[in-house]
């Protein structure tokens, strides 16, 4: 069979689309530890599952098809696939990040990484000069989030591959808000993708999962050494699951996207509505680059509200989002940075970042939008009803 380039056509047929023994229409789940050794002087392709799992080797092919890479890396959470994209650094050296990160990867390289030396510099990776102004002689890597996590900032992808081209660095980047089918980083220069699969890849909050995809055979093989020594690897079940939740990925993303747009333009309406957050909008800091490098606005909408009093009103009061960590699920989430995604994050860090006692974090699942937006508004009436 020839390669589709279709990326929906992709998503419904993965490398690994039926299985060659049976014709089984999915990959099944090899749940084994351990396999036969027929020669013990020469061992066969498969010998420990922490090494090599069939099932977690589909999706890691399935997704380094989608990205356009060289090699993918299944891993037990997103951070495992963030802190291993990390760790091929040492000592000494430095990497360049972007200031408006996930919380988790704020803690990690501020706490763990620090401990051991990885030196890191935060700066807005929007302004392509401090980017440029942050770089020292030990500069390994430039790892930016394109929209970030939750004010949605924006990066030129292509530009930040081409000044780590130029200093002979890495570019890495967290992928997960757009995922391969809104953002693929690798076609635009970017040396290693990372996602939390749990969101949007997955897309069905019953997993914990993680990806990074390598564009070149040396990264992918230092990534995997990582792997394989560290042992931190995504399980065969939820290797499936995640397969799984891939091959409507498309449809899915595509249909709170709509809504996410429908519900960024109202929430820019409502008076209780300090400043909506969303890629999408024509008004939103870097638009015109973000549609340059994205085919959408995405599903994750981010809007402040004047206090923190009215932020908990609202989030008590809604009926249809969970009200939880995490995003990327066919039920809508709101969450609430300060406490949740960003809570590692000291307050002054948060507030110089934006992130104040009232924004919010929507992301937008599969509900009929109308029965969102009525639910949003009687939530926010019941909050800025005096007690």
């Amino acid at each position: 069979m020839s390669t589709p380039r279709d990326i929906d056509t992709r998503l419904a047929h993965p490398p690994q689309d039926r299985d060659p023994r049976t014709g089984a229409s999915s990959c099944p789940i090899y749940q084994v530890s351990t396999y036969h050794q027929p020669d013990p002087e020469h061992l066969a392709r498969y010998d420990y599952a922490r090494s090599d799992n069939p099932t977690r080797e589909a999706l890691e092919e399935a997704v380094a098809n989608l990205e356009g890479g060289a090699r993918g890396l299944a891993f037990a959470s997103g951070m495992a696939a963030v802190s291993t994209a990390f760790m091929i650094f040492g000592t000494g050296d430095h990497v360049v990040v972007g200031n408006d990160i996930y919380g988790g990867t704020f803690r990690v390289l501020t706490t763990i990484f620090r401990r051991w030396g990885l030196n890191a510099t935060l700066v807005d990776t929007g302004d392509l000069e401090a980017v440029r102004a942050a770089i020292t002689p030990q500069t390994k890597a430039i790892y930016v989030e394109t929209p970030s996590n939750p004010t949605l900032r924006i990066t030129d992808l292509a530009a930040v591959a081409a000044l780590a081209r130029e200093r002979e660095l890495l570019a890495i980047t967290d992928n997960t808000f757009m995922s391969p089918l809104l953002q693929r980083p690798l076609e635009l220069g970017f040396d290693i993708v990372v996602h939390s699969a749990t969101k949007f890849i997955a897309g069905h909050s019953d997993l914990i999962a993680g990806l990074a995809v390598a564009r070149d055979a040396e990264t992918g093989r230092r990534l995997r050494q990582i792997q394989n020594s560290m042992g931190a690897i995504l399980g065969p079940q939820d290797a499936w699951l995640t397969l799984r939740g891939l091959k409507t990925l498309g449809v899915r993303l595509r249909q709170e996207q709509r809504s996410a747009e429908i519900l960024a333009r109202w929430l820019a309406g409502q008076p209780e509505v300090v400043r909506v957050y969303y890629p999408g909008l024509e008004d939103h800091p870097g638009h015109d680059i973000h549609r340059r490098q994205a085919s959408g606005g995405g599903a994750v909408v981010s809007f402040e509200l004047a206090t923190r009093e009215l932020a908990v009103g609202l989030m008590k009061g809604v009926r249809l989002p969970l009200v939880a960590v995490s995003l990327g699920g066919v039920e809508s989430i709101l969450s609430y940075p300060a406490t949740m995604s960003h809570a590692a994050m000291p307050a002054g860090e948060r507030a110089a970042r934006g992130i104040t006692d009232g924004l919010l974090r929507l992301s937008v699942g599969l509900e009929d939008v109308a029965d969102l937006q009525a639910d949003l508004r009687q939530a926010l009436d019941a909050a800025a009803r005096p007690q």
